[in-house]
């Protein structure tokens, strides 16, 4: 059996800004063709999107994937909510946590896999101004002491 590749297309960097990830699910994404076409140009926003699950579905929620331009009539809107493909019991697990523990589900990237659309969408919890200001510094200080690590061998 030959190994699947996977191409990533978008990522939600924001997504790691605001929010800490305590779990990530694969799900796939219910999408019209030239949706994909789109997709497979990269024209894909996923900065102000998240998900939300109404009667057992789960939902995509602020994703914008341009319209494709040989697209014409079968273009369809932009921003409109796309259903996510998970098992029933994965659904109900998140459904559960979410309203017990004031958490969000949050899209952390779409990628093909094989010839498919996937998304990868994660249980996260917000983080406050501190959370934020840490990790700033956090990453500072690496990049501070990368360079001088680098300074230091290339001598």
């Amino acid at each position: 059996m030959a190994k699947e590749s996977t191409k990533t297309i978008a990522q939600n960097k924001k997504a790691y800004h605001d929010y800490f990830v305590l779990e990530t699910y694969e799900a796939g994404i219910e999408l019209c063709g030239t949706e994909v076409k789109s997709l497979r140009a990269g024209r894909v926003n996923l900065k102000d999107s998240w998900c939300s699950i109404v009667d057992g579905e789960i939902f995509i929620n602020g994703m914008h994937i341009s319209p494709y331009e040989q697209g014409n009539i079968f273009n369809k809107d932009p921003l409109r909510v796309r259903r996510l493909l998970l098992h029933k019991r994965e659904i109900m697990k998140l459904f559960g946590t979410i309203k017990q523990d004031g958490l969000a589900i949050i899209p952390l990237s779409l990628y093909f896999k094989g010839s498919k659309v996937k998304a990868s969408i994660g249980l996260c919890r917000g983080k406050k101004l501190y959370d934020k200001r840490a990790d700033m510094a956090e990453k500072s200080a690496k990049r501070d002491i990368e360079r001088t690590m680098k300074e230091r061998f290339n001598k």
